[in-house]
């Protein structure tokens, strides 16, 4: 199934900005949801998303299937689509087992992960914190010798769940070890949605600063923050911002951990703002609204619910 293509809105005369969403829903946004989705609804909600303007989408992760039984199907998700030539495919991994399943398929990009707490780190990967770190390297490693992209994303940036406060200079220096390696971006990640603005918009600039590289930022909603913190990325530099559609997501490792920020409402704020982002945002309502009726439930994004604003003419 195709759908037209979008083309770039939000962008205010005059302005030169410009935000770039990864859409998140079709891995990070299941694979905490109780109820399977079949392999053909994860690639029309794919294809949705890709209607709605999403140029780079994480479609899958190479994962234990007993751990994350939602992905289970990685490869035929992939195998599946056919996607316009110009959409970059995420495929996220752990180890060199996932990234080795990872290159046997035709995912574009590998996205690989560490831990800034040794407790979560051990819950999540089963690793201490520096170990993931040397591990995401080495997936960065493999995928840039393959020929692939490689992105990098430090999980537990702004808060733990069983330690608590995690401090800046940690996070600082497993990005300098990441950058090392070569990624295209370095990602920080509010894994259990305990950040607020000035925490963000600080680690951002400290991040850019150390690593030279672009940064990207993955916020969860869990306390209300999210949009509020993302509008604080921005301002501080962040090029790059995770969504899924109807705020769906939650780590199954991090207790508590609710969905991500809803795309449809980062695309409300940077339209509104005069961010260019290149998502149509009535065609990722439309997506929201059908991911809904998919999972027979509400989900948390409100902008799904109230619509744009000015409101079109019906």
């Amino acid at each position: 199934m195709q759908f037209p293509i979008a083309g770039a809105q939000g962008q205010l005369p005059g302005t030169a900005l410009m935000v770039e969403i990864v859409e998140v829903g079709p891995r990070d946004g299941l694979q905490n949801e109780s109820v399977r989705f079949s392999t053909a609804q994860k690639v029309a909600l794919i294809e949705r998303a890709v209607a709605a303007g999403a140029r780079r989408i994480e479609v899958a992760s190479f994962v234990r299937a007993d751990r994350v039984p939602q992905m289970a199907d990685a490869e035929a998700v992939i195998a599946a689509l056919d996607l316009p030539w110009d959409v970059t495919t995420i495929g996220l991994v752990l180890n060199a087992r996932g990234a080795a399943r990872a290159l046997a398929t035709q995912v574009k990009e590998l996205g690989a992960v560490c831990v800034a707490s040794d407790a979560f780190a051990q819950r999540n990967q089963g690793q201490t914190s520096a170990e993931s770190a040397a591990v995401a390297a080495e997936v960065i490693g493999l995928a840039l010798r393959a020929g692939r992209g490689a992105q990098a994303t430090i999980g537990a940036a702004f808060g733990c769940p069983f330690e608590g406060e995690v401090l800046p200079d940690r996070v600082v220096a497993l990005a300098e070890m990441l950058a090392a390696a070569g990624p295209r971006e370095i990602a920080l990640a509010d894994t259990i949605g305990v950040a607020v603005p000035a925490q963000v918009g600080a680690l951002v600039g400290r991040v850019a600063s150390a690593t030279g590289l672009p940064v990207r930022v993955h916020l969860h909603n869990t306390r209300g923050m999210g949009i509020a913190n993302a509008w604080a990325a921005i301002q501080a530099g962040a090029t790059t911002l995770d969504a899924s559609l109807g705020g769906i997501g939650g780590c199954p490792f991090a207790p508590d951990a609710t969905g991500n920020i809803a795309t449809e409402e980062l695309v409300y704020l940077l339209d509104r703002s005069g961010v260019a982002h290149g998502h149509d945002l009535e065609r990722t309502i439309a997506a929201a609204r059908w991911l809904g009726d998919e999972m027979g439930r509400a989900l948390p994004g409100l902008v799904s619910r109230a619509g744009g604003f000015p409101m079109r003419a019906s």
